[in-house]
């Protein structure tokens, strides 16, 4: 369960913003490798070992969390890196036949892309947060 934005009045152990920092600058450094390797920006993310190291990091930490505003964050993390992958994957279905027609040939380079800036719009959106001590929003559910 997510903590509603400004709900709780708990504050984060000592160290645990910097660690929440970590992990978004872990994150981050994926997307950069993923660019200077011409490699897809949500590929690098899902499958770049920073980003793998990130997501095993919140999840070591995700109940130190709990109950404090940096849950919203842990969760923020962690659902960006697997929905990436789940719009990878569907990226992938819809392309990989389509590459019979040569439709597939731009389809799942521009998937990629889009997957790639929604990534970058999470990490910068929640890291931005993050430095201004503000929760993220709640999950629909």
């Amino acid at each position: 369960m997510d903590a509603e934005p400004g709900a709780s009045a708990v504050n984060p152990r000592p160290g645990l913003i910097e660690y929440t920092h970590w992990i978004y600058a872990l994150h981050a450094l994926s997307g950069v490798i993923a660019l200077l390797t011409t490699r897809a920006i949500a590929l690098g993310f899902a499958f770049g070992l920073p980003s793998l190291i990130a997501v095993i990091m919140n999840y070591a930490r995700r109940a130190q969390a709990r109950g404090t505003w940096l849950e919203s964050h842990f969760s923020w993390q962690i659902r960006t890196f697997w929905y990436a992958w789940l719009w990878i994957v569907v990226v992938a279905i819809v392309s990989i036949p389509l590459l019979l027609v040569v439709v597939g040939f731009f389809i799942g380079p521009a998937g990629l892309a889009i997957v790639g800036l929604w990534i970058i719009y999470r990490v910068v959106r929640g890291w931005l947060s993050l430095r201004e001590a503000r929760p993220m929003p709640p999950a629909i559910e």
